[in-house]
């Protein structure tokens, strides 16, 4: 059976989202990312990239190639309920949809002409109803092969509308440069360059076995992308694997009050993010980077799974203990994974499983105040020790995009 498939990405999201609702920010440099100069950019309009500014620079860097840019913070759950409405129009389409991040999804049409006419049209309808809902532009790629589809999408942006049809698919691999292959990151692409290759097609010279003896596993995707094979599938319904929370520091430290009290404000926001997804997880990792810029991760398996703030919490505070001494730190964050459905571990639960009678109150607590959250907003209750990190400023959040991976 021959696919269609789509890749929906939209455009500056984040950024884009900021200037439909405030129309003092149209045609304006935007920048959404953290209060401080310690913070990054998550997201940059199309004014500001014009700079040279682009996600993940530092914002000290953005503010000195762009310096009229406006910045504003990171709103995360905004973003999220944008995120819905667009996924909502995508399941009219097709039930074959792959959430791959916030901002971006795969589709499978393969077989709706019938219903929605043929696959330039199907794509023009998506991308006006996404417009009606959202006041968003968004760019689609349509290829016969996923991969291809995904580069597609990028070829025209914004707005874009790019279809590489079957007749057209070997000349478009032989063009491809190599750092817009998916996967393909600075390094690999700095050692496919030294060898003297620029384009996916340069590839069809070597074997598969000098490819993977080259780039491991992913070679062997290489071998094929290069020959016009790719036999992955739209995912639906992918599966998260993990919930986690970090942030960094305006500066660098190793105040343990200050890092505890940071560290408590990611565990309450991880704890509600896994109770309001029904999930719970048996594997806590704490990250820290150090001033000089060291990624330092220390991660711990629990007897059973969890979702409760307080119990993730003294988790992470219990791998920062094993830290000695407590080098100054950049950034920390905490982590959730090997995650399941809470309603699968009681249906495994039995009457002689190990109880934790201070866990269960905890959870009780937290309960209620995700109740009074969801009425009132996320800061109308906090505990004590996060609320005085919150006013004190100690922190910059930076990105905070989800991503879903198959």
């Amino acid at each position: 059976m021959q696919h269609t498939f789509l890749h929906i990405d939209m455009d500056a999201f984040y950024a884009s989202i900021e200037q439909s609702l405030n129309p003092s920010l149209k045609n304006r440099p935007v920048l959404v990312g953290g209060a401080s100069e310690r913070g990054v950019v998550s997201a940059a309009s199309y004014e500001a990239r014009r700079f040279g500014v682009h996600s993940a620079m530092p914002l000290f860097e953005a503010r000195r190639k762009c310096p009229q840019a406006v910045i504003v913070p990171v709103r995360m759950p905004l973003y999220r309920d944008f995120s819905a409405k667009i996924m909502n129009v995508l399941e009219d389409f097709s039930p074959l949809i792959e959430k791959i991040s916030i901002d971006e999804a795969f589709m499978d049409i393969s077989g709706t002409e019938k219903l929605w006419g043929p696959r330039e049209r199907v794509a023009r309808i998506i991308k006006e109803r996404i417009r009606s809902k959202t006041s968003l532009s968004c760019s689609v790629g349509i290829a016969p092969l996923k991969f291809l589809a995904k580069i597609a999408s990028d070829m025209q942006k914004p707005d874009g509308l790019t279809i590489i049809r079957e007749n057209e698919v070997d000349e478009v691999i032989r063009l491809i440069p190599l750092g817009e292959v998916p996967g393909v990151g600075d390094k690999m692409k700095s050692s496919l360059r030294n060898m003297g290759l620029r384009f996916l097609g340069d590839l069809k010279g070597f074997s598969e076995r000098d490819l993977v003896n080259r780039f491991g596993i992913f070679g062997r995707r290489l071998y094929l992308y290069s020959r016009g094979i790719d036999r992955s599938v739209v995912k639906p319904n992918v599966e998260r694997k993990s919930v986690s929370s970090e942030d960094t520091f305006s500066r660098d430290t190793s105040d343990q009050a200050v890092i505890r009290r940071q560290l408590l404000i990611q565990s309450e926001t991880v704890g509600q993010r896994l109770r309001n997804s029904s999930l719970v997880g048996r594997t806590i990792t704490l990250k820290l980077k150090t001033s000089d810029f060291r990624v330092i991760t220390r991660n711990t398996r629990l007897a059973r799974p969890t979702d409760c703030s307080h119990l993730i919490y003294s988790t992470g505070c219990s791998l920062l203990e094993k830290m000695d001494p407590l080098p100054s730190l950049r950034l920390i964050g905490i982590g959730v994974s090997q995650l399941l459905h809470a309603d699968l571990l009681n249906e495994q639960m039995s009457l002689f499983s190990e109880k934790r009678p201070g866990e269960e109150r905890w959870r009780g607590v937290e309960r209620a105040m995700d109740r009074v959250r969801e009425k009132f907003g996320d800061e109308a209750i906090r505990l004590g020790s996060t609320r005085t990190a919150k006013a004190a400023g100690k922190i910059d959040s930076g990105e905070e995009k989800e991503n879903h991976l198959p």
